[in-house]
């Protein structure tokens, strides 16, 4: 391309849109390093040049803008493709969560009316068996490995060219759907257009302060919205990614990569630093790169806090979010870290969320939905133009939900003087363990399932690996016996294995109120 158009093929694609974003980095950042995968690197232009073939050779089997393609896979190189296919192509990308059950990936697929689904091969199997229930599914790619009755990724894309696709996407067209749970636990999809997306990343930009010269090494899963919204700032500003490939987190190998990388940065959930603080002699390594440890996805206890910033410094920033607030609702900045040496009162600080972040206004909210006074416990409620647009499908959900433009988060906290958010209880009961979020009702339901169990009461308690664990409390029926490790197997039979208990208490009678239900406070209380 002549130099001298180049300014002018900057306007390709509408402003607004992550299209813009790709686009732009490939003409100006063109031999920069965007992506590294193991062995592979590729450039900002050769990821232009990959996205555009998938493109291709999504049209060349009769899709078209808004048609809903799914990844189904641990992180790699081709997860990035397939959602730069939808930021350029005009699809609607279904990011799934591999660690679900058959049953929980069967209403999923289905919901989500995805017309290709791409497979990681740790996958295959398993949709192998769900092929005769996926109705809307008419096209299955094999990505990294090759898989029976699938199409091999390289062979789909192979033949197709490298010029740009003529699409015409605009910056309010729906690009992805992240799956959140709802009261019920079935899983709902929140909807995010190209410029809600493209919102969050700039504030995220602002508030983080990330550069061009930045890397960040990913470990958190790209099927979650908060990895997922952290990779893919970087990109915005033309920083590198370094894509962690192992499915199971090893604390040892990810400080490695970081100090061979000379990494800037690394988002974690407080279980990754408690590996990382685990490893021997974890305070020989040199970091003189890290800028920052960004944590969230579940809190941070603050004696685990403290023994981190004693190993790595005052690199730590935490944000706060869920999937249908963009994620970023407030963060608590590097600087309001640099407490640890002031009085207690201040440090208190550390077990806040933040404040608001830039772009986004946090109301804490009565039962009438009238604002409360400071210090006053309310449900938080957010409003931004990153917030969803809606849930994918479910008008009804989505109106109980936005309220005149506020998102209701269902999480109860209150703010101090200083505009700083504390969460004193977390939405409907959720656990979240090792990052992963956990809705006992789920559980619940399972356990009932059991022959020998009367009541069943799942809860989350204190964990020193996972930060917190999921505890059944149950009581059994007169006259019949159970034990903890079958407990355990019958979940496991039905759950994914990061739902089922870690451990089971049984107990004669559970705590109740006069109405008869199941006081969970009570029982939480018992474990801290």
């Amino acid at each position: 391309m002549s130099k001298k158009w180049m300014l002018k093929e900057l306007g390709r694609y509408p402003v607004g849109t992550y299209a813009d974003i790709i686009y732009r980095n490939a003409l100006l950042r063109g031999e920069k390093e965007a992506f590294v995968y193991g062995e592979k690197r590729v450039s900002f232009s050769e990821y232009n040049e990959r996205v555009n073939r998938l493109v291709h050779a999504l049209q060349s089997k009769g899709l078209k803008k808004g048609d809903g393609i799914g990844v189904l896979s641990w992180n790699c190189l081709e997860c990035t493709d397939i959602t730069g296919a939808a930021m350029k192509g005009g699809f609607v990308v279904s990011p799934l969560n591999p660690r679900m059950g058959p049953d929980e990936l069967d209403y999923l697929i289905n919901y989500s009316e995805v017309k290709v689904l791409f497979v990681g091969p740790e996958l295959a199997e398993a949709v192998k068996e769900l092929k005769g229930r996926l109705k809307s599914v008419a096209h299955y790619i094999a990505i990294e490995k090759s898989a029976q009755a699938m199409i091999s990724y390289e062979d789909f894309v192979s033949a197709f060219p490298i010029h740009e696709p003529d699409v015409d996407v605009k910056e309010d067209d729906p690009f992805i759907i992240f799956y959140t749970s709802g009261t019920t636990g079935m899983p709902r999809g929140a909807v995010y257009t190209h410029v809600r997306k493209m919102e969050e990343a700039r504030n995220k930009c602002i508030m983080v302060g990330l550069k061009p010269h930045h890397k960040h090494i990913m470990i958190l899963p790209l099927f979650h919205i908060g990895g997922w919204s952290h990779f893919w700032a970087f990109f915005y500003v033309g920083a590198g990614n370094v894509i962690v490939a192992e499915r199971s987190f090893d604390p040892e190998k990810t400080l490695q990569l970081l100090h061979h990388e000379n990494a800037s940065d690394i988002h974690i959930v407080p279980t990754h630093l408690v590996g990382f603080l685990g490893v021997p002699k974890v305070a020989d390594y040199r970091f003189e790169h890290l800028e920052r440890m960004w944590y969230a996805a579940s809190p941070m206890p603050v004696e685990l806090l403290r023994k981190g910033i004693a190993t790595f410094g005052e690199v730590f920033a935490q944000g706060y979010g869920q999937s249908e607030s963009g994620p970023d609702i407030s963060i608590l900045t590097k600087e309001a870290h640099r407490v640890l040496d002031k009085p207690r009162e201040q440090q208190k600080v550390l077990s806040s969320c933040g404040q608001p972040c830039i772009g986004v206004h946090v109301r804490i909210l009565d039962e009438n939905n009238e604002d409360l006074e400071m210090g006053q416990v309310g449900e938080i409620s957010v409003q931004s133009k990153a917030i969803m647009v809606g849930y994918w499908n479910k008008p009804e959900d989505t109106a109980r939900t936005i309220v005149d433009g506020w998102l209701h988060t269902g999480d109860m906290g209150y703010f101090d003087e200083d505009g700083f958010i504390y969460i004193v209880d977390r939405k409907k009961d959720m656990i979240i363990t090792g990052g992963e979020n956990v809705f006992p009702r789920e559980v619940e339901e399972i356990l009932y399932r059991h022959p020998a169990i009367s009541e069943a009461a799942v809860i989350g308690v204190p964990d020193e690996k996972w930060v917190e664990r999921v505890h059944a409390v149950i009581t059994l029926k007169e006259g019949e016996a159970a034990t903890e490790e079958e407990i355990k197997k019958f979940c496991k039979q039905h759950l994914a294995g990061y739902k089922a208990p870690k451990s089971v208490e049984f107990v004669e009678a559970l705590p109740k109120n006069p109405q008869g239900k199941i006081l969970k406070r009570d029982l939480r209380d018992r474990h801290r």
